[in-house]
């Protein structure tokens, strides 16, 4: 499995053939329905077989590609780009999180594609075409009434032969997937990754630490791109209409002023006075009439031509003509009020004005007028034309709709393939590398948890030959060296701790040895403190005090608690009998010699050192909990907890063992002793967690006492 992996994201080509061929199934689908006039086109069955192999780019590049192909043939093919590719976007998703893993999920994936393929190209066809395109389509419309319910019809008949097209379409694609081998469909989803591919539990912890990030990479990256394209879709429209708007313009103002122009020349100067007396009585205005008509024929998208004589009161029409049949004619001898044109003023400013726009009744036009001289020359009146900007408007708000339609296909490509790539250059090995950073950073300075970081983060096996690869390589040294140095220090820190631990051992044995019949005393009472601590530790007593550093504080420095009979002189060490008061007195007096010792000890090394607590238990491991004890009778919890637990090993190896003025106490002897002595000597919680581990304490006081066993 591992070298399909590696094979996987190594050959970039494993998703270019299915790609490519799901294309090429597309096409040969379409051109084969197209032939025969199908209302369906079976052309996407090769886009979902894609999107649940490949995700989200490949699935959207066949969508795309397949329509840009398709519409050489087909040219309103492109404007359903985008509608394949968000149901490429849909499959992934689905195919996701539901998998297509029972006959349910694949019904309701198929309805509901179906429903929105359905919708959405209704909308299109509708919008831009007036009905649809395909032919056969058109001959099931004629059946259907004009208006809202031809179009709900065309809608419900539409919804049907999607859902058709894409049940079809979608169990083909699960054919073909079911039949590719399954080490084929793991190289064929893995053939891009830039790194160890990722499992989709870990792709989705991927996107929700981005998620968690707030501005993360991907969405930042997104966003430029989205405003990027969106800005150069903006400059480019408004280049491309404000080109074709001045080109529009120029030839609307070409055909108005050259039809005013004809309108002129026809109109006898000499004769408007008698126009508008004798009106349509006299055969050369009819005659005059009828010339003027065959402009009005014979202009394209010439919207009105009209003869007017105007003052400052207003104007009086002498011809007026329309192409619209429905449009309101004025008779001749018509006055219209100044106020209610918005030309009249132009006309007494300017004997020949220059073309203008004018609306009427919300309908822009573009008005040329062309002056009527007499005989004489004198200014009689005016020829007008007015060409509509009507057909101008309709087309160019379905220009932008086309626009928009073709555009969102590509958008859509875009900015999926820039969450593609930054996902598979930048997010995931990004967040793959913090991963292991952090599960460095949380697995402290265990040297397991270190290396073990360190073959994790190597085996991210990241290959993006760019920046990105180039930090993960200093992070693979950088974790590397960290791993090496943490165990040379750990191997220096051993071997130092063990010199101390030697050192303590030699000079507690250097005191012991002056003690003529202690018995290994160091040895046994060290291994008790270390039952009595972890079973403190275990219980859940002094939690806020006991950690594992403060364990391993004691039980090193347990061997320096009598450390202070350095000062004790021979005599009185190793006396036979009972010692006098006085002697008892300086005997005492080791507590206090042991604690000066080890301060001095201590303030030479300065620093974190852990003989503050072999200074604690050699000061008063001879305090008692009642405040009775030496030398400076403290009570309670007011003792060292170090100091408390030594009381108690001290004196239970004291009992057990033979002394020159004693000999031992038998074993049950001493227990009885130790819970006579629990919260009056002894701290109570020390005693209970050293009977509760007696078996551990028979095994090491077996270990020191066989010859004086006497366990009853």
């Amino acid at each position: 499995m591992r070298n399909i992996l590696k094979t996987g994201y190594s050959n970039a080509f494993q998703l270019a053939r299915p790609v490519m061929i799901s294309i090429l199934f597309n096409i040969i689908m379409a051109t084969v329905t197209g032939i025969f006039g199908l209302p369906i086109y079976f052309d996407t069955a090769g886009t979902i077989c894609v999107s649940m192999l490949g995700g989200f780019f490949p699935g959207i590049l066949t969508a795309v590609v397949t329509n840009i192909i398709c519409s050489f043939f087909d040219s309103s093919a492109m404007y359903f780009t985008f509608i394949n590719a968000l149901a490429a976007m849909f499959t992934v998703w689905y195919a996701r999180k539901y998998k297509f893993d029972n006959i349910l999920s694949v019904f309701i994936f198929m309805l509901i594609i179906g429903i929105f393929s359905g919708v959405c190209s209704s909308f299109v066809q509708w919008g831009l075409f007036g009905g649809p395109v395909n032919s056969s389509m058109k001959d099931i419309m004629e059946a259907a009434e004009s208006g809202k319910i031809r179009f709900l019809f065309f809608l419900l008949i539409n919804i049907v032969l999607s859902i058709f097209d894409k049940s079809v379409c979608t169990a083909i694609a699960l054919a073909v997937v079911r039949f590719i081998p399954a080490k084929d469909r793991i190289a064929i989803r893995n053939s891009m990754w830039k790194q160890r591919p990722l499992t989709a539990a870990e792709a989705n912890s991927m996107s929700r630490r981005d998620e968690y990030a707030g501005n993360s990479l991907r969405t930042r990256i997104m966003l430029v791109l989205i405003g990027v394209s969106a800005a150069l879709v903006l400059v480019m429209g408004w280049v491309m209409f404000g080109f074709y708007s001045e080109n529009i313009k120029n030839e609307k103002t070409i055909a108005a002023a050259n039809a005013a122009k004809f309108a002129a020349e026809i109109t006898d100067g000499d004769k408007v006075a008698d126009y508008l007396v004798q009106k349509q009585e006299d055969p050369q205005y009819q005659q005059t009439e009828q010339m003027l008509g065959k402009i009005v024929e014979n202009t394209a998208e010439l919207d009105e031509l009209y003869v007017i004589m105007a003052n400052e009161r207003g104007i009086t029409y002498v011809f007026d003509l329309s192409s619209d049949p429905h449009a309101t004619i004025h008779a001749a001898g018509k006055f219209v009020p100044a106020d209610e044109v918005s030309y009249s003023r132009a006309l007494l400013e300017d004997s020949a004005p220059e073309p203008m726009l004018t609306e009427n009744r919300g309908v822009r036009a573009m008005t040329a007028f062309c002056p009527v001289y007499d005989s004489t020359g004198k200014l009689v009146c005016y020829s007008g034309a007015n060409v509509s900007f009507a057909d101008v408007d309709h087309y160019m708000g379905k220009l932008l709709f086309r626009i928009i339609l073709v555009i969102a296909g590509f958008l859509i490509l875009i900015v999926s393939y820039a969450i593609w790539t930054t996902n598979k250059y930048i997010v995931f090995p990004i967040n793959s590398m913090a991963a292991c950073v952090d599960g460095l950073i949380r697995g402290g300075d265990e040297q397991e948890n270190l290396d073990e970081n360190v073959r994790r983060i190597e085996a991210l096996e990241i290959h993006t030959d760019d920046e990105v690869e180039k930090l993960y390589q200093a992070i693979c040294r950088m974790t590397a060296n960290q791993a090496e140095q943490m165990r040379d220090i750990r191997y220096f820190t051993d071997s130092t701790a063990k010199m101390q631990d030697g050192l303590i051992i030699t000079m507690a044995n250097m005191v012991e040895n002056r003690d003529s019949d202690t018995g290994a005393h160091i040895q046994k009472t060290a291994d008790y403190v270390r039952i009595i601590v972890e079973g403190l530790k275990k219980k859940g007593y002094y939690a806020d005090k006991i950690d594992t550093k403060y364990m391993s504080d004691v039980v090193r420095s347990a061997p320096l608690h009598d450390v202070g009979k350095i000062n004790i002189s021979d005599t009185i060490l190793n006396k036979p009998g009972k010692l006098t008061d006085e002697e008892y007195e300086i005997m005492k007096t080791h507590t206090t010699a042991g604690k000066q010792i080890i301060e001095n000890a201590i303030n030479m090394v300065q620093g974190e050192n852990y003989l503050k607590e072999a200074r604690n238990m050699a000061a008063y491991h001879h305090e008692r909990w009642d405040g009775k004890g030496y030398p400076e009778k403290l009570k309670g919890e007011v003792i060292p907890l170090s100091a408390r637990i030594m009381a108690v090993a001290d004196v239970f190896d004291a009992l057990t063992s033979p002394r020159v003025y004693k000999p031992a106490f038998p074993l049950e002897k001493a227990l009885n002793i130790l819970r006579e002595g629990s919260g009056t000597q002894f701290d109570p919680k020390c005693i209970e967690v050293f009977m509760e581990s007696l078996p551990e304490v028979k095994k090491v006081f077996r270990k020191y006492n066989q010859d004086t066993l006497q366990d009853k």
